[in-house]
């Protein structure tokens, strides 16, 4: 078996399930700040925060695991990105910051409370829309010459990136809603169900938008799912999403079901990625940079992977314990800090 074929199939798939796990539990605490604005009063957002503040900083890890991982296998894609990038980037890494400067400091906070509340909301909205733009960048591709980025600083705005950035916002926001859902009752519960209904059409339509605007891009990515009868191995993936969509709908139109709508919520943005994942296999930066093309040498890779083997067991590890300890409701009088 040759490492060097082999190799970068698997770090190709540690680093997008990094990616993913980031989306996942990352995604619902940005949702959080974002639905912030909708607090009735400040105990109100009091009780959201707090249904998190025991484990989003650790979500943070995947983030860090896969972009570590794509210097370390793939420094070429590294590269190219982050020269192509640099700008929408720099923006989600200081919106990170500053959500996490206001999470922290709202708790403490006196008279300028609401000040700190509002710094959550627009953090959280700016990391939610830039890590949106980056995502409608890349399916976008990239202009490269012999493997280099020959764009300009702002090449990856466009109307795509925009819509991107906008429904990635707008899916976050449904899953801090599913995930208040899961977590809380009484008043707080109710507000997130009113907002649940409406947020599935919105994300569901989105979803459907990008989709429909696929074809008209350069990335190549719509091609391979008609080329050579990929369609018939690869349709179950819309077809489970459309599926997943309406029990979601169904789900939180049902009182009840609590855990439901934030479970198929996940599951509607784990089918996404796979969708984009399989559009773009065996491209790592469209349109034609392949994982083989962006590897580094496999003894790099190789011993990077060595330590990733005691790394990753141990991260899920604790991720499994720190979300099983914290399971449950959180109730309004209950407080973390």
């Amino acid at each position: 078996m040759d490492m060097a074929t082999v190799l970068p199939v698997i770090w190709f798939g540690v680093i997008g399930f990094g990616v993913l796990m980031y989306v996942l539990l990352d995604g619902f605490v940005l949702g959080l700040g974002i639905l912030a604005p909708f607090a009735e009063d400040e105990h109100q957002l009091d009780h959201m925060m707090n249904t998190a503040a025991p484990i989003w900083d650790g979500n943070e890890t995947w983030l860090v695991l896969g972009g570590a991982g794509l210097l370390a296998a793939f420094p070429k894609a590294y590269a190219v990105v982050l020269s192509a990038l640099y700008l929408p980037v720099l923006l989600m890494l200081i919106a990170l910051v500053f959500r996490g400067v206001a999470f922290e400091f709202r708790f403490k906070a006196q008279r300028a409370k609401p000040a700190w509340g509002a710094a959550f909301a627009l953090g959280s909205m700016f990391a939610a829309f830039a890590q949106g733009v980056i995502l409608g960048a890349l399916v976008e591709g990239m202009p490269m010459q012999g493997g280099k980025y020959v764009g300009g600083a702002f090449s990856w705005f466009s109307p795509f990136s925009m819509l991107t950035g906008v429904a990635v916002l707008f899916g976050y926001a449904l899953l801090g809603a599913t995930w208040l859902v899961l977590k809380t009752d009484g008043r707080m519960q109710q507000v997130a169900r009113g907002l649940t209904r409406p947020l599935v059409l919105v994300v569901v339509a989105f979803m459907g938008l990008v989709s429909a605007w696929l074809p008209f891009l350069d990335s190549r990515i719509m091609a391979r799912w008609f080329e050579g009868g990929n369609f018939w191995w690869l349709a179950p993936v819309p077809l489970l999403a459309l599926a997943n969509a309406f029990a979601l709908w169904r789900a939180a139109m049902h009182q009840g079901r609590d855990a439901a709508p934030f479970l198929l919520t996940l599951c509607f943005f784990a089918l996404g990625f796979a969708g984009l994942v399989l559009g773009i296999w065996p491209n790592i930066v469209p349109p034609s940079m392949t994982i083989w093309d962006a590897a580094s040498p496999p003894s790099s890779q190789g011993f990077v992977l060595a330590g990733l083997v005691v790394l990753l067991p141990a991260i899920l590890g604790y991720t499994y314990w720190s979300y099983r300890v914290f399971r449950g409701k959180v109730s309004a009088d209950s407080g973390y800090h």
